[in-house]
C-alpha cells in the first residue's frame, strides 16, 4: 500500500496506526505511563499539523510545524524505549520497527516544510 503524499493524512494514518498498536499489545500495567506518553506523543504530531494547515499567518502554519517535529521527535524517543527495555512482547518489536521508520520520515518531511519556509 502506498503512503499518502499529503503531510496531514500521512501523519494521521501514523496516528491510526500506532492507536491500533497500542490497543493490540499486552503490556504490564506497570508501564502505563510510558504507553500514554508514546500515545500523547504521536497523536500530537498529525493534531498540530492539521492546526497549522489552518493558520492565520505563515508564522501561526510555521509555530505549529515545529511543535509536530518536536513532538515526532519525542515519539521516536518512547518508541524506541519501548523497544529497547523489552515493556512490549518480541513479536511486536518488528511494528514498532515500522512505526519508528514512519515516524523518522515524518520529521524528515515537516523538517523539510519548516526549512524550506524560512527562505
Amino acid at each position: 500500500m502506498s503512503k499518502p503524499y499529503d503531510i496531514k493524512e500521512r501523519t494521521f494514518q501514523f496516528s491510526k496506526d500506532l492507536i491500533f498498536f497500542i490497543k493490540e499489545t499486552n503490556t504490564d500495567r506497570t508501564y502505563n505511563s510510558i504507553i500514554d506518553q508514546v500515545l500523547r506523543s504521536g497523536t500530537s504530531v498529525g493534531a498540530n499539523v492539521e492546526e497549522g494547515k489552518s493558520g492565520s499567518s505563515k508564522n501561526d502554519f510555521k509555530k505549529f510545524y515545529i511543535i509536530a517535529l518536536k513532538s515526532a521527535n519525542e515519539t521516536k524517543y518512547w518508541l524506541r524505549l519501548l523497544k529497547e527495555t523489552n515493556i512490549i512482547e518480541t513479536e511486536s518489536i518488528k511494528r514498532v520497527d515500522i512505526l519508528i521508520n514512519e515516524i523518522n520520515e515524518i520529521s524528515k518531511i515537516i523538517a523539510t516544510i519548516v526549512i524550506n519556509m524560512g527562505k
